[in-house]
C-alpha cells in the first residue's frame, strides 16, 4: 500500500474487514466510527484519494456503494450477478432461464465476491419491495442474491410463486403437514398458508446487500 497515508491504510483495512464480515460495504458513518475519524468530511476526502489511486470505486447514487479494487483499478475476483427484477406481492418475477446467464445485461448487474455466491453457478439478484422481512435484516430497497433452485428446506428464505394468486413473495418457507406456511419476519405481517401444489419455489436467498445508509 505504498503511497497511502496511515489514515488511508487504516480505512482500506477497515473496508476489507467490514465487507468480509458483513458481505456489504460500510456507510461513511460506519467508517468514521470504526476508524475513529473526526468527521465524515475527512472520511470522504480520504475515500476520494483511495479512489483516485485505484483502491476503491464509488457510486455516488448509493450511500454504501463502495467497491474494493486491487490498487490498479481492477475488481478483485468478483462475479457479475444479473438483477432480473423486483420481488413484491402482486408482481411476478421473471423465471431465470438459460439466457439469464448466457446473455447478461452488464448495465443491470451487481458485482459480488465469489464467497457471497457460495460457489453456486446459477445466481441472480432481486430488488426487494416492502418490509415483510425487516426482522431478518431485509429492508425495502435492498438487493437479495438468489440461488436459482426449486428446492428449499424448512426455514429457508425463498422467492415463492403463488400460482393461483399470480403473486411472488419473499418469505421463509415451512411445510406444516399438508400445508405450506410462508412466514414473514415482521410481526405486523400475517403468514401465508396454502397447499403445496400452489407454491413454486423460484430461488433461495444466499445473502442480502443492504442499500441503507
Amino acid at each position: 500500500m505504498r503511497g497511502l497515508s496511515a489514515k488511508q491504510q487504516k480505512i482500506l483495512e477497515f473496508l476489507r474487514r467490514f465487507i468480509q464480515e458483513k458481505d456489504y460495504p460500510p456507510s461513511i458513518r460506519d467508517i468514521q466510527l470504526g476508524c475513529n475519524i473526526s468527521s465524515t468530511s475527512v472520511v470522504d476526502y480520504n475515500l476520494k484519494a483511495l479512489e483516485r489511486l485505484g483502491h476503491i470505486r464509488r457510486d455516488r447514487e448509493g450511500s454504501r456503494a463502495i467497491e474494493l479494487l486491487d490498487g490498479s483499478g481492477r475488481r478483485p475476483h468478483t462475479v457479475p450477478v444479473p438483477i432480473i427484477g423486483t420481488i413484491a406481492a402482486g408482481q411476478p418475477i421473471p423465471v431465470p432461464t438459460e439466457e439469464t446467464w448466457s446473455n447478461i445485461d452488464y448495465d443491470n448487474v451487481v458485482e459480488v465476491t465469489r464467497d457471497m455466491t457460495g460457489g453456486k453457478e446459477r445466481v441472480y439478484a432481486l430488488r426487494v419491495k416492502g418490509d415483510s422481512m425487516i426482522d431478518a435484516l431485509v429492508n425495502d430497497g435492498d438487493i437479495v442474491i438468489m440461488e436459482a433452485t426449486s428446492a428449499a428446506k424448512n426455514g429457508d428464505m425463498v422467492a415463492a410463486w403463488l400460482k393461483r394468486e399470480g403473486e411472488a413473495t419473499l418469505k421463509k418457507i415451512f411445510v406444516d403437514g399438508e400445508r405450506v406456511r410462508l412466514q414473514p419476519a415482521n410481526e405486523r405481517v400475517e403468514p401465508i398458508f396454502t397447499d403445496p401444489e400452489n407454491v413454486e419455489v423460484q430461488g433461495r436467498v444466499l445473502t442480502t446487500i443492504s442499500q441503507r445508509g
